[in-house]
């Protein structure tokens, strides 16, 4: 057999000796780099030390079992994401299902014949390279996207900045009180709009931040919000005004008693969503701000009419996507609604979308209720 091209390492963790010996050989004939451990704590330390690309071990071992081995490395984010194999005596279904659900990528049982195991690790290493090619194509795409949009967003308003500044420095003499006043509205809302570009990347950072750490996600979700249907008014409507669409909004809310969630991160979700929406569907066609209460949670949708997005792109909804911009001029960074659905999820929601390309968007926001407690 053809070695691979490109050389992995595989951890071996088991106890008995001759098998150990065996999978070790076995491994290294096919080409593989295979570093092995004799049991539970020497394997988690080993896993750490070497960063493998793929960790076969067995469940029953002295020190520390292979269900300990798997939970101790995925805390650890430098090993959280190594395909872990289990061997293992046991055969019954329960024992399997147990394995897989402690987040195992694959279940061996002994006795296993050498084509056996060598096809679970080909598949777990072919799962893996396709899973790093599609997160590169990803950076790529918010490489490509962050050098498309990030010039132009913060170009724009600065350009606005520094011309009507400079005439204003240099005509401020000849000026009349009518002009100089357009003058330097212009500028406050070329400031606002780069203001809020600033503050955009600032709490996506935050919030992937955040997302790896659990002490500050549980202070984030210590706040919570009363009687949010007049906070979904004020916060839609005072959108639409801003995009001169205040006309074309249309209610239908319940009210909820109070939310887990802080006013301010509320706040920010609402205004994201419904800036797309003003800013995604024509002027004079109608965005419907509906919220419901279901099943302990806060359903908030907020629906347009505008142009939509394919399948695809609801898929690829992530930071500095912009789709289409070379035909559909917009502003924004294409935070967004990143943003809104992070938000959405560090306090125990979700964000989905909904979206036929040409017809229109609905994205319904799932917020939880605040119990009496004070839990969610």
């Amino acid at each position: 057999m053809n070695a691979p091209s490109k050389k992995k390492r595989i951890l071996v963790v088991e106890d008995a000796h001759s098998l150990r010996r065996d999978i070790v050989e076995m491994l290294g004939f096919e080409g593989y780099d295979v570093v092995d451990a004799e049991n539970g704590l020497k394997g988690v330390q080993r896993a750490k030390e070497t960063l493998p690309d793929l960790i076969i071990c067995d469940i029953m071992m002295p020190v520390m079992d292979g269900y300990e081995v798997l939970t101790e490395l995925r805390k650890d984010r430098t090993t959280e994401m190594i395909p872990f194999i289990f061997l293992t005596a046991r055969a019954d279904r329960s024992e399997q299902r147990a394995g897989m659900q402690s987040g195992a990528d694959d279940y061996v049982t002994k006795p296993f014949t050498a084509s056996e195991l060598l096809g679970s690790v080909r598949a777990r290493l072919e799962r893996q390279e396709k899973v790093a090619a599609i997160a590169d194509t990803r950076i790529d795409e918010i490489r490509n996207n962050i050098i498309t949009a990030l010039p132009h967003e913060m170009r724009t308003p600065l350009n606005v900045v520094l011309g009507f500044s400079t005439l204003l420095m240099t005509d401020a003499g000849t000026l009349d009180a009518a002009r100089v006043e357009d003058m330097a509205a212009h500028i406050h809302a070329a400031g606002t709009r780069l203001y809020r570009l600033i503050e955009n990347y600032i709490t996506y950072a935050y919030t992937e931040i955040l997302l790896s750490d659990g002490n500050r996600r549980q202070l984030l979700r210590a706040g919570f919000l009363f009687a949010p249907k007049s906070s979904i008014e004020a916060y839609t409507m005072e959108c639409a005004r801003h995009n001169e669409r205040e006309s074309d909004v249309q209610y239908d809310l319940e009210d909820a008693p109070r939310l887990a969630i802080h006013e301010e991160y509320f706040k920010k979700i609402i205004e994201e969503v419904m800036d797309n929406a003003c800013k995604f569907s024509p002027r004079g066609t109608p965005i419907h701000v509906r919220a419901m209460l279901q099943n302990h949670q806060y359903l908030i949708e907020i629906v347009d009419e505008g142009r939509g997005m394919s399948q695809e792109q609801v898929s690829q909804i992530g930071a500095y996507m912009q789709f289409e911009r070379h035909f559909h001029e917009q502003q924004g960074s294409g935070l967004g609604l990143v943003i809104a659905k992070r938000l959405a999820e560090l306090h125990g929601g979700r964000l989905n979308i909904q979206s036929t390309s040409g017809q229109g968007t609905t994205v319904q926001i799932v917020l939880l209720l605040e119990s009496s407690n004070g839990k969610p």
